[in-house]
């Protein structure tokens, strides 16, 4: 059985506050972290809104984004950390912190199945910022968050990706992604 809450997800040790994966020596070292949404991290979140960056690859959500924070930064953490704001989904966002914000990651899910509603497009959504991209950081936070679904009990996420974007495409099967369905998008499994 799926779940039901994971308002304080997090992986790594016992009482760490965020999850790290450190690549093998082999490949290039990369110490990315995924954080809980919150003030600490907030003026980097808005700096990254600032400078270009929009949490959604569809639509530019970014003057929204800022006049939410404006209007009180407090609710604004609270949305995010509650649930998916666009399925209403259980779900829970993580922000990608390597020193500074990298990125954000996203998981939502359904209680008790692995199933999603036909209008929901996945189980997990990711987007680095620009100016970070090409370091394999989208490669390691979706890896730390497949940890996170694992402990939700789900057997499998589905991801979705256009058929132009060839590096998300990438990220999915170097985390073991098989491609099951072609319709408007790509559509990914990875197994848990």
């Amino acid at each position: 059985m799926v779940g039901q809450g994971a308002e304080d997800v997090t992986s790594g040790k016992e009482g760490e506050p965020y999850a790290r994966l450190d690549k093998p020596s082999s490949m290039p070292r990369i110490n990315l972290a995924l954080v809980k949404p919150s003030e600490d991290y907030l003026p980097a979140y808005v700096e990254a809104l600032k400078h270009g960056w929009s949490p959604s690859m569809h639509e530019d959500v970014r003057e929204d984004e800022l006049a939410r924070i404006r209007a009180d930064a407090r609710g604004f953490l609270a949305a995010v950390n509650a649930r998916d704001v666009r399925s209403g989904l259980p779900g829970f966002h993580r922000w990608m912190w390597d020193g500074e914000f990298a990125g954000a990651i996203k998981l939502r899910w359904r209680v008790g199945t692995a199933d999603l509603p036909p209008d929901v497009f996945g189980h997990i959504g990711y987007h680095v910022v620009p100016w970070k991209r090409r370091r394999g950081y989208a490669t390691a936070a979706l890896s730390l968050m497949l940890g996170e679904a694992r402990k939700l009990g789900l057997p499998y996420v589905e991801i979705i990706t256009d058929f132009c974007n060839v590096p998300s495409q990438r990220v999915i099967v170097a985390n073991g992604g098989v491609l099951f369905e072609e319709v408007d998008a790509l559509r990914f499994r990875i197994a848990l």
